[in-house]
């Protein structure tokens, strides 16, 4: 439930709405995104979390990143940290979760409802915290995939609980058409008047 008039600010864990994405099927348009909370509410701020691989030449989250930033959105990334695990393995770890909770806590003051696009159950203390300061959390993610993206304990706690798979066709990118190819005619076999 949202109210028209309430100030809102959303924070997006960028690889775990990613990851419920793709195990939906589907992709966001984030204009379509920011245009749909800003209907619902008078959108403060939008926050987008994620951690970039900065040694590699490209990276495929980079254009993504660079519209986000000069779209409306307010970025927050960090550099990867890579390393080697004890088998040998070659490991990225890149975590914004503390990143997402102390900017969260500091909004908290500003906000009438924040709306959390995460599953991760490490997030269930902050959107108790949120609530202590009489901030009302909505956490978008999903259910309906195998497994739930959606920890049962972030579920719970929050004031409202938003099925992603719900807003596909509210904030979905229209799906890509697939090139059909043509079959080949065949040339027709003359006949041999011989």
């Amino acid at each position: 439930m949202f109210y028209r008039d309430e100030r809102v600010a959303l924070f997006i864990d960028g690889a775990n709405l990613y990851a419920a994405t793709k195990a939906l099927g589907f992709d966001i348009d984030y204009k379509l995104l920011l245009s749909e909370f800003m209907r619902r509410g008078k959108m403060v701020r939008a926050f987008y979390y994620t951690a970039l691989i900065e040694s590699e030449e490209y990276s495929p989250v980079r254009p993504l990143v660079d519209w986000l930033n000069y779209n409306g959105f307010t970025l927050i990334t960090k550099p990867v940290k890579v390393f080697i695990d004890s088998t040998g393995r070659r490991k990225i770890k890149g975590n914004m979760d503390i990143e997402l909770v102390v900017d969260a806590m500091e909004m908290a003051d500003h906000v009438d409802h924040i709306v959390l696009f995460s599953g991760d159950g490490d997030f269930a203390p902050l959107v108790a915290a949120l609530q202590r300061k009489g901030v009302r959390v909505s956490v978008v993610s999903t259910i309906r995939s195998h497994p739930p993206i959606i920890a049962d304990s972030l579920r719970r706690q929050a004031d409202n609980f938003i099925e992603l798979e719900e807003l596909k066709d509210v904030i979905g990118k229209p799906p890509r058409p697939v090139p059909v190819e043509m079959p080949v005619e065949e040339a027709p076999i003359a006949a041999n008047d011989d």
